[in-house]
C-alpha cells in the first residue's frame, strides 16, 4: 500500500512541478506568473480543486514518447470567485510551450461540459505556443472541439479569456468567441499570422507588439476589452467583472448591500451640460455622479471612445451602461462605436443585466469612408441589439438626440421601457442650422438680409424643436426631469421594472446584419 501511495504522491508532485524551476524562473523573469500562480490569485483562497492532473499525452512520434509530463501542460479545475462556482483552465507555458494536444484539449472540453451542466462561468488563462505540431491533425481537432463548446455556451454561461502570453493562429478563435478578452501590456499578443509570415507575404516589417499586442487590440481592432498593466491587474479585473454578472442566463446578477442613499441628489448635474450646445463635456462625469459610490467599471475603454460602455450599480443592483461621449467626435455614432455598443447590449440582454442609456448624439458620422466600409449594416447592429433586448431598458437624454441616432439609442419606439429627458434635451431630425438651411433655402436666398433671416429662423426652430417637449407631448418621453434627480429617478424606474417580462417571436435565431 505504501508503494502505491508513494506513486500517487510522485505523480502529483511531478504535475505540480510543471516544466521545472528553471522554466518557472524564466516566466518570472519575463514578468509572467506560472499557470498555478495565476489560478491561486484568481480563485478565492483555498478553493481550487484540480481535475486531470495526471493526464498524459499519447503521442509517440518525433521523440515525444520520451517527453511525458503529468498534466500535459494545462491546469484545469474549479473553485470559487466571490463565493460562487467558476471553472478555470490555464495553459502552462513551462510545459511544451503550453501547446495544445489531443489530451489537454480533452481536459478543457471536460470542464466546459461541466460548466454548462452546472451553470457556471468558464475562465481561460491563455499562454500558449499554439497547436502541438508533433500531433498534427488531432491537435487541430482539439481546437475545433473547444470552438464548438464556446459557441454552444455563448449566451448561456459567461466566458472570459485572459491572454497572458502568446496566442496565435487558430488558437485566437476560442477567445474571440468568448464574452470578454483581457490582455496584458507588453507580455501578451494575439494574431492569426505572426510578423515573420506577414513579412514573407506582404513585405511589411512589424513587431509582435505592434501587430497584435494588448494596446493594439485595445485601441485599433477592439479585440481586447481590457488592457491590464500586469498579470495581477488582469486577474483583479476578472474578479471585479465577475462581481457584476450572474453565473448563467437563468440567474439574475448578484445584488450587494448599498449604503449610497437611493434618494441622493447630485447638484453638479445641473451645470454639467454647457449652455453652448456645440461645447463638449465628459459623459463619464454624469455616469459617476449617478451610480453607486462613483464606481464605474468601463469596458473597451480605449476603443471607439465616442461611445462609453461598462458596468455599475444602482442601489446595489448591477446595470449595464451605454452612453454617447460628447467629448470624443461630439458623441457621433460610427462603425466602431456601433459594433462596440451592440456587442455590449447583447451581452447584457443575454445575462439579464438591465440597461441604462445616457444619450447625447448628433447622428451618424458622414463621409465616404464610413459609407464604403458599411456604416449602414454596422450601425444597424446597434439598432438590432436594442430592438432585440428584453431586459429593463431606461434612457436619459441629456442633450442632443438627432435623426436616426435618436431612434437607435433605445428610444421608446424600439421598446425602451422608461425614457427620461433633461430640460437641455434637443430631440429633432437634425440641428437647427441644418434644418433651416433645408426648409427655408429659397426664402433665405431671396431675402435682402439672408444672414439675419437665417438667424431668426434658427431661433424659431430651436424654440419649437430643440427641446424635449414635442416628444413629451406625444408620450415618446415619459418625463422631463431635473438633472440632479437622475439617480433616484433611475432607481425607482428599475425597481418598477424588476419583474418585467417581454419576449420576441418564436424563432431559431434572428439574422443580425453581420
Amino acid at each position: 500500500m505504501k508503494d502505491r501511495m508513494d506513486e500517487v504522491l510522485r505523480r502529483k508532485a511531478a504535475a505540480l512541478a510543471g516544466g521545472g524551476p528553471e522554466r518557472a524562473a524564466r516566466q518570472h523573469a519575463e514578468g509572467k506568473l506560472t499557470a498555478r500562480e495565476r489560478i491561486e490569485l484568481l480563485l478565492d483562497e483555498g478553493t481550487f480543486e484540480e481535475m486531470d492532473a495526471l493526464v498524459r499525452h499519447r503521442c509517440q512520434e518525433f521523440g515525444m514518447n520520451e517527453q511525458v509530463i503529468e498534466g500535459d501542460g494545462f491546469v484545469t479545475g474549479y473553485g470559487l470567485i466571490h463565493g460562487r462556482l467558476a471553472y478555470v483552465y490555464a495553459q502552462d507555458f513551462t510545459v511544451f510551450g503550453g501547446s495544445l494536444s489531443e489530451a489537454n484539449a480533452r481536459k478543457i472540453v471536460k470542464i466546459m461540459d461541466l460548466a454548462l451542466k452546472n451553470g457556471a462561468p468558464v475562465i481561460g488563462l491563455n499562454d500558449s505556443g499554439g497547436a502541438r505540431i508533433q500531433e498534427g491533425v488531432v491537435s487541430l481537432g482539439g481546437y475545433a472541439d473547444i470552438f464548438l463548446r464556446n459557441t454552444l455556451a455563448s449566451g448561456v454561461i459567461p466566458q472570459i479569456s485572459a491572454i497572458m502570453g502568446p496566442c496565435a493562429g487558430g488558437a485566437v478563435y476560442s477567445p474571440a468567441i468568448t464574452d470578454f478578452i483581457m490582455m496584458v501590456k507588453n507580455t501578451s499578443y494575439m494574431f492569426v499570422t505572426g510578423p515573420n509570415v506577414v513579412k514573407t507575404v506582404t513585405h511589411e516589417e512589424i513587431s509582435s507588439e505592434d501587430l497584435g499586442g494588448a494596446m493594439t487590440h485595445a485601441t485599433k481592432s477592439g479585440v481586447a476589452h481590457f488592457a491590464a498593466e500586469n498579470e495581477l491587474d488582469c486577474i483583479m479585473k476578472i474578479r471585479k467583472l465577475m462581481g457584476f454578472i450572474p453565473s448563467n442566463n437563468q440567474e439574475d446578477p448578484p445584488v450587494i448591500p448599498c449604503d449610497d442613499p437611493d434618494d441622493r441628489c447630485e447638484e453638479s448635474l445641473k451645470t454639467v451640460v454647457p449652455d453652448n450646445p456645440n461645447k463638449p463635456y465628459d459623459i463619464k462625469d454624469v455616469i459617476k455622479a449617478v451610480v453607486d459610490h462613483e464606481d464605474f467599471f468601463e469596458v473597451h475603454e480605449e476603443y471607439a471612445q465616442n461611445i462609453v460602455v461598462g458596468f455599475a450599480r444602482l442601489d446595489g443592483r448591477p446595470i449595464g451602461i451605454v452612453a454617447n461621449q460628447p467629448a470624443v467626435l461630439a458623441g457621433v455614432l460610427d462603425i466602431d462605436s456601433s459594433l462596440k455598443g451592440a456587442r455590449f447590449v447583447r451581452f447584457c440582454d443575454a445575462f439579464n443585466i438591465p440597461l441604462v442609456v445616457f444619450e447625447d448624439v448628433p447622428g451618424f458620422l458622414p463621409g465616404s469612408d464610413q459609407e464604403w466600409r458599411g456604416i449602414i449594416k454596422h450601425g444597424a447592429k446597434l439598432l438590432y441589439a436594442f430592438c432585440e433586448a428584453t431586459v429593463p431598458k431606461v434612457t436619459v437624454i441629456t442633450r442632443k438626440a438627432y435623426g436616426g441616432a435618436y431612434d437607435v439609442m433605445n428610444s421608446k419606439h424600439v421598446r425602451g421601457d422608461i425614457n427620461f429627458a433633461w430640460p437641455t434635451a434637443e430631440i429633432a431630425v437634425m440641428g437647427a442650422k441644418g434644418a433651416v438651411e433645408i426648409i427655408f433655402k429659397k426664402e433665405i436666398e431671396a431675402s435682402e438680409n439672408a444672414q439675419a433671416m437665417e438667424e431668426k429662423l434658427i431661433e424659431e426652430y430651436k424654440d419649437k424643436f430643440a427641446n424635449p417637449y414635442s416628444a413629451a407631448e406625444r408620450g415618446y418621453i415619459d418625463d422631463v426631469i431635473e438633472p440632479q434627480f437622475t439617480r433616484p429617478k433611475l432607481i425607482k424606474a428599475l425597481a418598477m421594472l424588476e419583474n418585467k417580462v417581454d419576449s420576441n417571436p418564436k424563432k431559431k435565431h434572428g439574422n443580425i446584419p453581420l
